[in-house]
């Protein structure tokens, strides 16, 4: 049984990740500094998979911990690295802090695998390395052009960082994985999004909105060259993003990689704007939504959907749930974390 490190693992993405490498029989080592997460996470994977992974509480920022980690377990076979700050208007605001942790803590854990010898990385990266891109659907080949936001170039610069390592360590095979808009819980809704305090996301606030949490939703911005004037993007299942972090780790484990450092887009391949997501809401909970349109947020590209026909065919994955899917479980977490005792979820 392989040990794979995943950090930041208890969070959004990481955890459903957490449930599908347990599924598929690997041992999980879980590090999180629980900022945007908690440890009750860890009994939703225990619920879903009947196993608990290794869970250590760290700030991977503290590079003497990082050092210890490593020589503690040098048994690992590979790392899917999540732990980063992930909201485009608070790097706005707060460029040094996403440098920090998203660029830092990056190269301490690179500088333990190039140390460890053969290795392999998955590294969450984001569509937003793409800019506002020429040309829809958005292709790996497509330019990297200047970033919108802090949040942005720390995805652009992190994957050329692990690209100009990957070139001089031939022992360390990396893979890149640029997801759009992932969204939506697990469907046993035993884990699901939880940010702490206020959504930096659309989808979270749709679903605080919907239950009472928040009082309105404001959709930034109606007056954009779309069909309806708002902002596109490519919203993708989380289990689905799940299992393409399985899917590239098994190619790097089992060596089918055709170099050392790879990148693949996940996604659904359709855009949906943001009226169409709160139609969506509206659709599958029969809830109305209080919104309203406010002026455009700094940061925003005005459209982003995926080409993944290259994850598709080297991969062999492929998205599989749709908007409405990803909506109803979305939905049902929000409800069951609210509101229990009127969750009647199976």
């Amino acid at each position: 049984m392989k040990k794979i490190l995943v950090t930041g693992g208890l969070g959004f993405i990481g955890s459903h990740t957490v449930v599908e490498l347990q599924n598929e029989g690997f041992e999980v080592v879980v590090i999180d500094n629980l900022s945007n997460s908690t440890e009750s996470v860890i009994d939703g994977i225990v619920t879903i998979t009947g196993k608990r992974p290794l869970f250590e509480k760290m700030d991977l920022r503290d590079k003497d911990k990082v050092q210890a980690f490593f020589a503690k377990h040098s048994d690992i076979s590979g790392v899917i690295h999540f732990a980063a700050s992930k909201a485009v208007g608070e790097s706005v605001e707060n460029p040094l802090l996403y440098y920090e942790n998203n660029l830092g803590v990056l190269v301490y854990m690179l500088q333990e695998l190039v140390k460890k010898g053969n290795s392999n990385f998955i590294f969450s990266s984001s569509c937003t390395v793409y800019g506002q891109a020429d040309e829809m659907p958005i292709t790996e080949d497509a330019p990297v052009k200047a970033a919108e936001s802090p949040y942005g170039n720390t995805k652009q610069v992190g994957e050329e960082i692990i690209r100009d390592t990957c070139n001089v360590n031939p022992h360390l095979a990396a893979i890149a994985l640029r997801y759009f808009n992932p969204i939506g819980a697990h469907p046993s809704v035993a884990i699901g999004e939880l940010p702490i305090g206020v959504p930096q996301n659309l989808l979270p606030y749709i679903t605080q909105t919907g239950i009472g949490l928040r009082e309105q939703l404001s959709v930034f911005g109606d007056d954009y060259p779309t069909p309806d004037g708002t902002c596109i993007r490519d919203y993708i299942h989380v289990v689905d993003v799940a299992k393409a972090h399985v899917a590239a780790l098994q190619r790097l484990i089992k060596g089918t990689n055709e170099s050392n450092y790879e990148v693949f887009n996940l996604g659904t391949g359709t855009g949906s704007s943001v009226l169409e997501v709160i139609q969506s809401f509206e659709r599958v909970t029969g809830e109305k939504l209080n919104y309203r349109i406010s002026p455009r947020r700094a940061g925003d590209v005005i459209q982003a959907y995926a080409d993944t026909s290259k994850a598709n065919k080297v991969l062999g994955w492929k998205a599989e749930s749709t908007l409405d899917d990803a909506m109803k479980s979305a939905w049902d977490w929000e409800r069951k974390i609210r509101k229990p005792e009127e969750n009647t979820t199976a």
